[in-house]
């Protein structure tokens, strides 16, 4: 019996680990399966050209048609870890975690927490109904009376660093860690913003399409048990 435990235990171990293998690039350099789109230009102009596309390997958002690319399916408990670049003119991008109730501020943005990408603001919170709170709120969100999730409230929650960001052109490695209630975010080796006590913790994944084209060339997703320090 001894021997078939230890067969039936290895098999199983095995299967463990390309299941969880399996389960680490979101993108797969081919297409967009396990995603969908939501843009709402769609809704009326059959004819919008492509928000999202693959090409060389590459996952590439071309900036308008304004929308999102959203996961199929929900995550908890992760490590988000992405490159990207700005191959021409540098403006605002951003990848949303949690998210859930799609349209839900603006007729736009699903209920999320946007980690922000715009050039030389990588590693702001956006909250998009719903919250995070970080040290020194105030200082870094404004008066708390103005603090809000919902259009016109203060929403955006600044990064820690100055100059962690490469030159326009080049590619940063960003990096997203949820567990519990609380995300930490580093840009390129940099930890550049902490966030707790936040109002979701699980939900799906999404990348913006808000006015700049930007490349991902790498967009991978694994499950965590403990932050990395």
């Amino acid at each position: 019996m001894k021997p078939k435990i230890f067969i039936l235990a290895l098999t199983c171990s095995f299967m463990l680990s390309t299941t969880m293998a399996q389960n680490l690039p979101i993108f797969n350099g081919v297409d967009l399966s396990g995603w969908h789109v939501d843009v709402p230009e769609l809704d009326t102009n059959a004819n919008a050209g492509p928000s999202f596309i693959v090409e060389d390997g590459m996952l590439i958002s071309m900036g308008n048609p304004l929308g999102h690319l959203i996961t199929d399916d929900e995550y908890e408990n992760y490590r988000i870890t992405t490159e990207y670049r700005f191959p021409g003119e540098t403006g605002n991008c951003g990848i949303l975690i949690h998210a859930s109730t799609p349209r839900s501020l603006y007729k736009m943005f699903p209920k999320s927490i946007e980690v922000q990408m715009y050039h030389e603001n990588a590693g702001d919170f956006w909250c998009i109904v719903e919250n995070i709170e970080v040290d020194n709120m105030v200082e870094r969100r404004g008066p708390k009376e103005e603090w809000g999730v919902t259009e016109g409230k203060k929403r955006r929650i600044l990064n820690l660093t100055d100059g962690s960001e490469n030159p326009p052109g080049l590619w940063n490695r960003m990096v997203i860690e949820c567990l519990g209630d609380k995300v930490k975010v580093w840009v390129n080796g940099d930890l550049v913003n902490e966030g707790y006590n936040a109002t979701a913790s699980k939900g799906q994944i999404a990348v913006q399409a808000e006015g700049a084209k930007v490349e991902f060339r790498k967009l991978e997703l694994e499950p965590i048990t403990e932050f990395t320090k």
